[in-house]
């Protein structure tokens, strides 16, 4: 139970932080939130119940911006059609936990593109939080220059931040909660903290949501439904990996991988991105949480959290966007398992890694980096290395661009 407090400690910073990029996307803040803990709450009970694991399960970042920016925002879907699209790539994530179609992608896929996915994830997200922090903005003369120094706004994001790294690196435990609590403060001193209190309107409209398949006709619907799927199945493979062996039950791994597809697939119901195993579970781990009880106890705590939505809401971004920072700057650390000495791997994992952020697009970045693999490869004589199934992916992101290409 210690160890699912803390646990919980570490990871509720996710209801403002997606609650808040949610928002993004056409819903409402407090709507955003409630999403969030309603499938962090069924997730981590089902992964207590049924893996008997100490695992959290929660909306995963990265994931959250390749929903709010890229699947609606960047194609035009309304929310709930953006939805439907995490209920069609969670069912195609479900057929790979079911059938040994997982090991197989996860076997014919590259690495380094794997990695260059999550580093490309981490950049967008530090993107995204030096922008909604005010710390960046749009430039004059270039596309983007550095805030106002004399914005009160700006001076809180700041302090902010460098007391989040200070946390982070001291490994002050719940140090994103306590980032979230002293940046609300500085606000609150700084004057720009908007103090009126909300009061509790949860609906069933918040509580449940019911995907659009009004688009399923239309090929930007499929074409975002591609790099979630990819995403997905990667992501919660390196996770699942390595927590599992962090805890020595390599033998849960198929209940845990399909605990966590089924999840994914709740979360279309409940109004959010997809949920993954939190990479915070390290801190369960440690705290020696063994069993699945660690899980029902943070799980229980998520569902209790909808009593503080009314204060919770007032967290501003200033202390938000720092989270997002040191997230997005752990996520880009996959650099390191990109072999930069074989320029037939390094060239396009940095392809995805850099166009993920500056097209502001997730789909657009990997499909950069999936296209240029199998001709890099094919210059340097190295046919041998592609498989069928890389090839097909090559292709369908090639069409994607196509696809656009004609307008359509």
């Amino acid at each position: 139970m210690t160890a699912g407090l803390i646990g919980y400690l570490t990871t509720v910073y996710i209801v403002v932080v997606n609650g808040s990029i949610l928002s993004e996307a056409g819903v409402s803040l407090e709507s955003g939130m409630t999403a969030t803990i309603l499938a962090s709450f069924a997730g981590t009970i089902l992964m207590g119940l049924y893996a008997k694991l100490p695992l959290i399960l929660i909306p995963g970042m990265g994931i959250n911006a390749l929903f709010a920016y890229s699947i609606v925002e960047g194609t035009g879907l309304s929310f709930q059609e953006g939805l439907a699209v995490v209920l069609v790539a969670s069912v195609l994530f479900m057929v790979t936990a079911l059938t040994k179609l997982g090991s197989v992608l996860k076997a014919a896929i590259p690495e380094s593109l794997k990695h260059a996915i999550t580093v490309g994830l981490g950049f967008f997200l530090i993107l995204i939080g030096l922008e909604k922090s005010g710390l960046v903005t749009s430039g004059e003369q270039t596309i983007i220059a550095i805030g106002d120094f004399t914005s009160p706004e700006f001076i809180v994001s700041l302090l902010t931040l460098f007391i989040a790294i200070f946390l982070f690196m001291k490994n002050i435990r719940a140090n994103f909660l306590v980032t979230m609590i002293v940046g609300t403060i500085l606000a609150y001193m700084f004057g720009v903290l908007e103090t009126t209190k909300r009061s509790i309107q949860i609906s069933m409209n918040d509580m449940l949501f019911i995907p659009s398949f009004s688009a399923v006709n239309d090929p930007e619907f499929w074409l975002a439904v591609f790099p979630l799927t990819i995403i997905l199945i990667f992501e919660n493979m390196g996770l699942l990996h390595g927590q599992l062996h962090m805890l020595k039950r390599q033998n849960s791994y198929n209940q845990a991988y399909r605990t966590t597809a089924f999840s994914s697939l709740l979360s279309a119901f409940f109004g959010t991105s997809p949920t993954v195993s939190a990479a915070e579970n390290a801190a369960v781990i440690t705290s020696s949480g063994k069993t699945g009880k660690a899980a029902v106890t943070a799980g229980l705590l998520f569902l209790a959290t909808l009593l503080l939505i009314p204060w919770i809401s007032m967290i501003p971004n200033a202390a938000i966007s720092p989270i997002l920072i040191i997230v997005g700057v752990l996520m880009a650390q996959n650099l390191r398992n990109v072999p930069l000495d074989d320029l037939s791997e390094a060239l396009p994992a940095f392809l995805i890694a850099a166009m993920i952020p500056f097209t502001y697009s997730i789909a657009d970045g990997m499909a950069f980096g999936f296209i240029a693999y199998p001709v890099v490869k094919a210059a340097m004589g190295k046919q041998k290395e592609l498989s069928g199934i890389l090839l097909t992916t090559s292709a369908l992101f090639l069409f994607y661009f196509i696809m656009k290409i004609i307008g359509i």
